[in-house]
Parts: C-alpha cells; structure tokens; sequence
C-alpha cells in the first residue's frame, strides 16, 4: 500500500469519529488495531487521496480485501459495497440489537462480503454490550 502522509492519515482517522467506516465498531474498544483502506483498492487504481481512504476495523478490512463489489444475499445479483465517500450509512444499514442489518442491497451486500454478523463479531458486540461499551 501506498503509504499516506501523516497529516492525510490523521485527518481520515479524525473524519471517521473513532469507529469503522463500514461496520461502525467503536475503535476504543478493539482490541487489533484498525487500517487505512483503500475502498477502491491499489490494484484497481484506486489513488491514495482523502476521498478514497477509510478507517477500518481489522476484520472489515481483512474480508474486504480489494472487494468493490460482492452477491446480495436476498436477490443473487451481483452488487456494489458500500463506499463510506459516497454513501450515507444509515441510507444503507441499521442496528437491530448487536445485529447490523442491511436496509438496501448495497448494505446486504456489504454485511454478507465483510462477515459483519459473523459469529466471533456477534459474540464480541454482545459481551462490549453487556459490559455498557457497545450501545448502537
């Protein structure tokens, strides 16, 4: 990966309010550390600017990889993820208890490709919840 500057890497961090830009988990409460991503990936000529930069959680961006577009689980079509530049997030997804749930296929898509509600994350977001941390 291209390496940013720092003052482009602190102004990502700051923008995403310290929680992933795809999944919205509280980076104060990880216990891995989260990345740059690139939303469009290096390999697809997506630059290393502002507006193609997002926080990430580890696990959104280790299923994420350079994915720009996944299934919809509900119709089987081939579509894009969500891009946190571009999209809106509660556009796309909402909290149903420690549950993300997509709104859209964007955001059914982009929970499916990023294991979002996969079962270590479930597991996770209940215990910081029951302990008063994750409050979505």
């Amino acid at each position: 990966m291209t390496r940013p500057n720092r003052s482009l890497e602190a102004a990502v961090i700051r923008r995403a309010r310290g929680r992933c830009e795809y999944c919205h988990f509280p980076e104060a409460t990880s216990e891995l550390p989260f990345h740059l991503d690139h939303i469009v990936a290096e390999k697809h000529r997506g630059p290393t600017t502002s507006a193609n930069l997002a926080w990430a959680c580890f696990s959104c961006n280790l299923c994420k990889g350079p994915n720009v577009a996944g299934m919809d689980p509900l119709t089987g079509k081939l579509t894009r993820l969500f891009h946190p530049r571009r999209d809106v997030w509660s556009e796309h997804f909402n909290w149903d208890g420690i549950w993300l749930r997509g709104k859209t296929a964007v955001g059914r898509t982009t929970i499916a490709v990023l294991a979002v509600n996969s079962a270590d994350s479930l597991a996770v977001r209940e215990a910081l919840r029951d302990e008063g941390l994750f409050n979505p």
